[in-house]
């Protein structure tokens, strides 16, 4: 999405949001899944398999095999046991970014995942928010430099930055005193969702951000962060369009479609013979890192992608009605999303608040400290074959 414009010295988000946290990697792609029961169907054929056949089954990598000793997650999901010996169901998946827009489940075992970053399950509940940088766009992309999300983001290449560095929406992940100095600038105390709603509407490339001390711009842009913080997020009540222009299903979508196109003059997505209207072209065009959102979203969905034989060729034998909701819900999100793009086009930065003058004021440099994770263990964790973390 375009950028507040500005040309004098911009912090940059690395300094205002200073602890990040490289995604988590999966190591494999079976554990995750747009629907939970294919996830529950693979875990039980990896268990059927035995010896060598389950280790060719499971995607051994250098950082995990069947026979890696690995502790639960935090917040207890998963078995510690070696996996060569694992036996019962699996943890029960959980929501997840997997990418931009596209959420899925996972598996939320320790055991299965290369490089899980525990720091970030440990920050995750109903208060987070996790800002998600996007890959970087080919020049004229349109898309969003930031993504907000409350489910744990899976998403790559780009850094998370959880907007609280404690569960329970404790100690936000800000330069320390940036509040402090915004609040004297501004003449009231924001709250640091407010901050992230400014940093939503103001990033722009190579994530600098520039702030104001202009009360009335700062109110003005909040609110429309906030409108985009909500849209991404997804929670609460459903967004929906204007009356005449909300997507229906025209004609039911087939069991199992193989084939998608999109009709830019009708504003139609046909999906072989199924039929969606009206999808406003902003909705087809929205892109994330020069990627089309709803074409990758449907190719996860529609493509067989992988070969028979390993975990990841299971999955509906059927296109499961819940797809077709959460299909119409994102090209609405997107649709509105897009209808942003000129009110943040429009913002100009009045009484700019530069890095230099936070370096004044003493909030920059942030300390290293604040760069990385906060103790939130409050409890002993359960290590490999069910040892507890000595900490």
């Amino acid at each position: 999405m375009p950028s507040v414009p500005h040309d004098d010295d911009a912090p940059l988000l690395a300094d205002l949001m200073p602890w990040s946290v490289a995604p988590p990697r999966l190591g494999r792609g079976w554990p995750t899944a747009p629907d939970a029961a294919s996830l529950k169907a693979r875990w039980d054929a990896l268990l059927k398999a035995e010896g060598p056949d389950r280790d060719t089954l499971f995607e051994p990598t250098r950082a995990r095999t069947t026979h890696s000793a690995v502790g639960q997650l935090p917040g207890g999901a998963g078995g510690t046991e070696k996996l060569a010996r694992a036996h019962g169901p699996c943890a029960e998946p959980v929501r997840v970014l997997r990418a931009p827009f596209d959420e899925q489940w996972l598996i939320p075992d320790h055991r299965l995942i290369d490089s899980a970053r525990p720091e970030l399950w440990r920050v995750a509940d109903d208060r987070q928010v996790f800002v998600v940088e996007t890959p970087t766009a080919p020049p004229g992309s349109m898309g969003p430099l930031l993504l907000a999300s409350s489910l744990l983001p899976l998403a790559r290449p780009g850094r998370v930055r959880p907007l609280y560095r404690r569960p329970e929406g404790t100690e936000p992940n800000l330069a320390p005193g940036l509040l402090d100095h915004l609040t004297d600038r501004l003449g009231h105390r924001p709250d640091p969702v407010d901050v992230l709603a400014w940093v939503l509407v103001a990033v722009r490339p190579g994530l600098a951000v520039p702030l104001t001390a202009d009360p009335e711009l700062w109110s003005e842009g909040v609110e429309l962060g906030r409108r985009m913080l909500w849209l991404m997020r997804r929670d609460g009540q459903r967004p929906k369009l204007p009356g005449g222009r909300r997507p229906y299903v025209r004609s039911p979508l087939p069991s199992r479609p193989v084939a998608v196109h999109y009709d830019r003059d009708e504003e139609t997505l046909q999906v072989d013979d199924g039929r969606i209207s009206p999808v406003p072209p902003e909705a087809w065009d929205f892109e994330v890192g020069g990627v089309k959102v709803l074409e990758q979203w449907l190719a996860v969905r529609v493509e067989d992608a992988a070969e028979p034989g390993v975990l990841e060729a299971i999955r509906p034998a059927t296109w499961p009605q819940p797809w077709t909701s959460e299909l119409l819900e994102l090209i609405t999100v997107l649709a509105l999303l897009a209808e942003l793009r000129p009110r943040q086009a429009e913002l100009r930065v009045r009484e700019p608040i530069t890095a230099a003058g936070l370096r004044t004021a003493g909030v920059l440099p942030v300390p290293d400290g604040s760069r990385r994770p906060a103790s939130v263990l409050d409890h002993h964790e359960e290590g490999p074959e069910g040892q507890f973390t000595l900490l």
